[in-house]
């Protein structure tokens, strides 16, 4: 009787040392696996921005700077905005509106629904700490003009190429 064992039993070492990496070891192939993530890492390339003075700083081959954010409006201006906006009501509801009329993008830049004129006015307008109820109205306004069919504005005020006009005191 010929006995044949095609399966190997594996060396089991009866040192600890032998089952572990080494600390410098284990510091170099971190190392390793960080060089090729920034290698691979994809930068989005933003389209060409049309000029004028709420494009500056943006430029296609560029990362916004630490602490800011890029977005485009639906003329193709370019913003690059801090990152406290993001905690403003209107930005987030600017944000839903994009979502809801442009989708969400995949390898693109942010765009916003409302032309160069309407972000100018919404930061200027956070830079003066405007009030809740000016911020609704304001909100409003830019839904009617950019999202005449939006499903969460009343009928009255979803009436196309309507103006409003919001004043601060």
């Amino acid at each position: 009787q010929k006995q044949t064992s095609f399966l190997r039993q594996p060396q089991i070492s009866n040192t600890v040392s032998d089952n572990m990496i080494s600390a410098k070891k284990l510091i170099t192939m971190a190392r390793k696996w960080q060089k090729l993530t920034n290698i691979k890492r994809k930068r989005i390339a933003f389209p060409k921005a049309t000029g004028g003075a709420d494009a500056d700083n943006c430029n296609a081959s560029l990362v916004a700077a630490k602490g800011h954010f890029v977005v485009y409006t639906s003329d193709q201006r370019c913003f690059v905005l801090p990152l406290e906006y993001l905690k403003e009501e209107i930005f987030k509801e600017l944000f839903r509106l994009a979502e809801e009329e442009f989708g969400l993008p995949r390898y693109g830049p942010i765009t916003l629904p409302c032309d160069a004129a309407s972000l100018e006015y919404v930061i200027a307008m956070i830079q003066q700490n405007i009030a809740k109820n000016l911020e609704k109205a304001l909100v409003i306004a830019i839904a009617t003009r950019c999202c005449p069919s939006s499903s969460y504005l009343p009928p009255h005020l979803c009436t196309p190429n309507q103006q409003m006009l919001i004043c601060s005191f």
